[in-house]
């Protein structure tokens, strides 16, 4: 069976934050600074070319998590998916670590970093790769579960721990381990991918509410206002994915 994956996302720089460090990947779109985004885009993807959909959420201060997360964004845009998506994905994080660090270096700059969370649609599966602490998750059969893995470091407590793990770390420090992961996917299983800025807002409980009640083409939109009403803190970056199966004339009722 051949399936569709029906996508919606939605960036917003929140009510705190001077600038959107915050970036994305959908559809061949990222966020570009000459063209900021202010409303929800959707759309729907083929999954015979393997498409690729993610988030990366900036770190380093004014404009360096921007440019950290562009440059990743821009790199998993040129990307492309081979044969073995989890070879793929890790190439594909190696290249943007590489490029961050040289910036950085060229710009004398001591820390810039972004964090990476992906997924892969290929014919019958989706391969997950992530980085940092933006989250993935699977919506099935009205349960909400974290796939990706948090990569965190021992902190204060009481406090929100510190990354272990982003892209922008030089390879003499420390080399990247994303994690990865291949699952089966199925008819109406709903992906959800994001920032912090709706984590750290929005409990998980309503999450799940809103994405059990809310029509698809509606749920970036109610996620992000909930994000909004609850502070909107952060820079906040959605994207939820749908699986669809292909119906029989499909494209010759869409076309024809």
């Amino acid at each position: 069976m051949n399936y569709l994956i029906r996508y919606s996302y939605f960036t917003h720089i929140g009510k705190v934050r001077k600038t959107n460090q915050d970036n994305y990947l959908v559809n061949g779109e990222i966020l570009s600074p000459d063209k900021p985004n202010d409303h929800s885009s959707s759309g729907v993807l083929d999954t015979e070319h393997w498409p690729l959909v993610g988030v990366f959420d900036g770190m380093g201060g004014e404009e360096r998590g921007e440019t950290a997360s562009l440059i990743a964004a821009e790199t998993a845009k040129e990307f492309r998916i081979g044969d073995n998506a989890v070879v793929s994905l890790l190439s594909l994080c190696q290249k943007a670590n590489r490029k961050i660090c040289a910036f950085a270096k060229e710009n004398g700059i001591r820390a810039m970093g972004t964090t990476a969370a992906m997924l892969a649609f290929g014919a019958k599966s989706v391969t997950l790769c992530n980085i940092g602490d933006s989250k993935v998750f699977l919506f099935a059969d009205g349960e909400l579960e974290q796939i990706s893995e948090d990569h965190y470091a021992i902190g204060i407590p009481g406090a929100k721990p510190p990354l272990s793990q982003n892209l922008g770390i030089p390879e003499k420090e420390m080399m990247i381990e994303p994690y990865e992961a291949v699952g089966e996917y199925h008819d109406t299983d709903l992906y959800l991918i994001c920032s912090d800025g709706l984590t750290d807002m929005v409990k998980t409980e309503r999450i799940t509410e809103i994405l059990k009640h809310a029509p698809f083409e509606t749920i970036v939109d109610q996620l992000m206002e909930e994000a909004m009403k609850q502070g909107g803190e952060d820079n906040t970056t959605i994207i939820v994915c749908r699986v669809e199966a292909k119906k029989k004339g499909f494209l010759h009722g869409l076309f024809g």
